[in-house]
């Protein structure tokens, strides 16, 4: 399959999924968890926590492919919160060098979460720069809104004029909303396993 995606001559990303390594293994087939025919699920060669997988579109030509890579990983990432699997997940992927790609094809990482696997999960995907993983217990941020992508280029003192803050979140009513959102994400793989 030609790379049709590319813009200059010596760009690095591969002409298609099966050239990147998850296939070129000989044991590839053994880690392979799903697919379909827009999607394929393998475990990581080098996981992060047992359980990673990675979400792979068999085509990146339209941004529905690695759209429903997300909407995968979601759903595996609930299912294993609900069947006690794991405690929570982060989803991410590393798109081009300088955000740590190393296979040159579209890609989502799935990491399940348990209690302990790292001694301060504060800060979550912010740990991709060590230093800004940390914030303090308030620390001023802008008010949600939907172009979020503004909000880059507003000066700090600006954000901070408008006195927008995190505040820590009391456990126990955390507790109740997870509690929520596992009930509502029982309630409709109920829904679409009936249908």
């Amino acid at each position: 399959m030609k790379n049709t995606t590319k813009m200059l001559d010596d760009d690095p990303y591969l002409d298609s999924y099966l050239d990147a390594p998850w296939c070129n293994n000989p044991k590839a087939y053994q880690n392979i968890v799903h697919e379909d025919e827009n999607v394929i699920v393998f475990k990581d060669r080098y996981p992060v926590t047992e359980g990673h997988l990675l979400f792979v579109p068999k085509k990146k030509l339209l941004r529905e492919d690695i759209t429903i890579c997300f909407e995968y990983a979601y759903k595996w990432g609930i299912e294993g919160v609900m069947e006690n699997k794991w405690e929570a997940f982060n989803i991410g992927i590393n798109n081009g060098e300088a955000a740590g790609q190393s296979v040159m094809w579209p890609h989502v990482h799935m990491i399940p979460r348990r209690k302990g696997d790292t001694p301060n999960p504060r800060g979550g995907v912010r740990g991709v720069i060590p230093m800004k993983r940390d914030y303090n217990e308030t620390t001023s941020v802008p008010a949600p809104c939907s172009r979020t992508a503004l909000v880059r280029d507003r000066a700090i003192d600006e954000i901070k004029a408008e006195g927008k803050t995190f505040e820590k979140v009391d456990e126990k009513e955390w507790a109740k909303v997870v509690k929520r959102m596992r009930d509502k994400e029982k309630r409709k793989l109920k829904r679409d396993k009936d249908n």
